[in-house]
C-alpha cells in the first residue's frame, strides 16, 4: 500500500503546474511554426526537442508521455490514438514480413483479431501458447520469434502469466517482451518483471471516465551491454540505436507513427492527464471492492470467476504476484446466452458497454458482441462460452453491487 501513497503524491504533483493556470494545458494545433530554416532542420533531424507536426506528437501529448514514463519507470513513452494503435505501432515498428510473434495467454478480441487475421495478410505470423505452456513457449522462441506479446491479466479469461519466467526466456532468445498492462497500471510493474515495452489502452482505468480514447507505449532505455536489439534479427533498427538510451522513441515514431499516423489527440491527452491524478485512489478502491464482491457472489452460489477464489487455477500465483489485486475484471458464466441477457437486463447497476476500467461498473455478454465473428475454436481458446458475461467493477459500494447482481442472477436462473 506504500506504493499507492507514493503515486498519490507523485501524479498530482507532476501533472499540475505551480504557476499560472495549474491544470495541464491543451495545445490544439495541427501544425507548428519554426523560427528559422535552421531551426526547422534541427527539429526534423531530432536535435531540437520542439514540436514538428501533430502527427508526430503535440505538447499536451508530450506532457502525458512524461507522466506515464515516470509512473512506469521507463525511459520514455509515445501516446497514440487508441490502445489498438499502441499495439499496432509496436508491431509495425519492429516487425516485417516473415517475422513471428508469440502471443501468450488470453487476449482482448481486437488484439486477437489483429494477430490472427490482419497481420498474417502482411506476412507476419502469430503463434499462440497458453500461459503455462513453457515447453511450447521455448519451442516457439527457438524457431526465431522476434517478439512476445502478453497481457498482464487475460481479458476476459482472467489467466495470470508468470511474467518473470516468460521474461527470462525472452532474454535467453533475444526476443522483445511486450506486456499489455491495460488492466493493471500501478499494480503490475512490467519493467521490474523484465518487459522491454509496455502498452496501454489509456481509455480504460488510466482515464477512468470513458471520455478519452487513447493509448500509449512506454519503453525502457537502450542498454550499455547485453542489448538484445543488437541481435542480427533486429538489424533494421541498428542505425537508429546510435541515438542513445532513448532511441526506442525514434524507432516507434519514425518506423510506425510517421507513416501510419496513429497520433494522439491533444484534447484526449488532456482528459487522460486529469484521470491520472486520481488513478492510485481508484485502483486501490477497485481492487478492494473486487475481492469483496467476488466473495459475496461466490457465497451466494453465483458462477463467478476470479483469481482471488481458491478454485481458480492461478490462485497461488495471484497471492504471490498480485498481492494488491489484478484490476477490475470479473466474469460470470450464466450458462446460456438467454440467461446472460436476462442477468444483464435485470441488473440496475451494470452499464452495458464494451469498455472496461470505468468509474462505474460495466458489463457485456462476450459471445454476442466482441467475439461474435470468432469461430468456435477461437472462442474456446480464448475462454468464451455462450453464457459468459464480463464485468468491470467500478467505484460503487461492493455490497450494493452484490445485492444487485445476486438478484439479477436469481432472475436469470429461474
Amino acid at each position: 500500500m506504500e506504493k499507492y501513497e507514493y503515486f498519490n503524491t507523485l501524479l498530482p504533483q507532476i501533472i499540475g503546474l505551480k504557476k499560472g493556470a495549474i491544470a495541464p494545458q491543451i495545445t490544439p494545433s495541427a501544425a507548428f511554426g519554426y523560427a528559422s530554416a535552421e531551426e526547422a532542420e534541427s527539429i526534423f533531424s531530432g536535435e531540437a526537442a520542439k514540436p514538428l507536426y501533430a502527427r508526430m506528437g503535440n505538447p499536451t501529448g508530450a506532457k502525458l508521455e512524461t507522466v506515464l514514463a515516470k509512473m512506469e519507470g521507463g525511459q520514455g513513452a509515445v501516446v497514440t490514438s487508441s490502445g489498438m494503435a499502441a499495439i499496432t505501432m509496436v508491431l509495425t515498428a519492429f516487425l516485417q514480413s516473415g517475422d513471428k510473434v508469440l502471443c501468450i495467454g488470453g487476449f482482448f478480441g481486437g488484439t486477437y483479431a489483429l494477430m490472427n487475421d490482419t497481420l498474417p495478410r502482411f506476412g507476419i505470423e502469430g503463434i499462440f501458447c497458453d500461459v503455462d505452456d513453457y515447453d511450447g513457449i521455448e519451442k516457439a522462441l527457438q524457431s526465431g520469434v522476434k517478439m512476445v506479446l502478453c497481457e498482464s491479466v487475460g481479458n476476459p479469461n482472467l489467466k495470470l502469466p508468470n511474467l518473470r519466467e516468460i521474461a527470462g526466456l525472452c532474454d535467453c532468445y533475444n526476443a522483445l517482451f511486450v506486456i499489455d498492462n491495460t488492466v493493471t497500471p500501478l499494480i503490475v510493474e512490467p519493467f521490474k518483471m523484465g518487459a522491454d515495452l509496455v502498452v496501454y489502452s489509456t481509455t480504460k482505468i488510466i482515464s477512468g471516465h470513458s471520455a478519452a480514447l487513447g493509448g500509449a507505449v512506454v519503453f525502457r532505455a537502450i542498454k550499455d551491454s547485453d542489448e538484445k536489439l543488437l541481435d542480427s534479427k533486429f538489424s533494421a533498427v541498428h542505425p537508429i540505436l546510435k541515438k542513445g538510451k532513448g532511441a526506442l522513441m525514434m524507432v516507434l515514431k519514425k518506423r510506425a507513427m510517421r507513416d501510419f499516423g496513429m497520433s494522439a489527440n491533444a484534447f484526449a491527452s488532456f482528459l487522460t492527464l486529469l484521470g491520472l491524478e486520481t488513478l492510485p485512489l481508484r485502483t486501490k478502491r477497485v481492487n478492494e471492492s473486487v475481492e469483496k464482491l467476488v466473495r459475496l457472489l461466490d457465497e451466494a452460489g453465483v458462477n463467478v470467476r476470479h483469481p482471488s477464489l481458491e478454485t481458480h487455477e492461478h490462485h497461488l500465483r495471484y497471492k504471490e504476484i498480485f498481492s494488491d489485486g489484478c484490476g477490475p475484471i470479473v466474469t460470470i458464466d450464466c450458462g446460456t446466452k438467454e440467461k446472460a441477457f436476462t442477468f444483464l437486463n435485470e441488473s440496475k447497476l451494470i452499464t452495458q458497454t464494451a469498455n472496461i476500467g470505468d468509474n462505474r461498473t460495466l458489463g457485456l455478454h462476450m459471445a454476442s458482441t466482441i467475439y461474435r465473428d470468432f469461430n468456435e475454436d477461437d472462442k474456446k481458446r480464448l475462454g468464451i462460452t455462450d453464457g459468459l458475461v464480463r464485468l468491470s467493477i467500478g467505484l460503487e459500494s461492493p455490497d450494493e453491487l452484490a445485492k444487485d447482481m445476486i438478484l439479477a442472477w436469481k432472475s436469470a436462473q429461474s
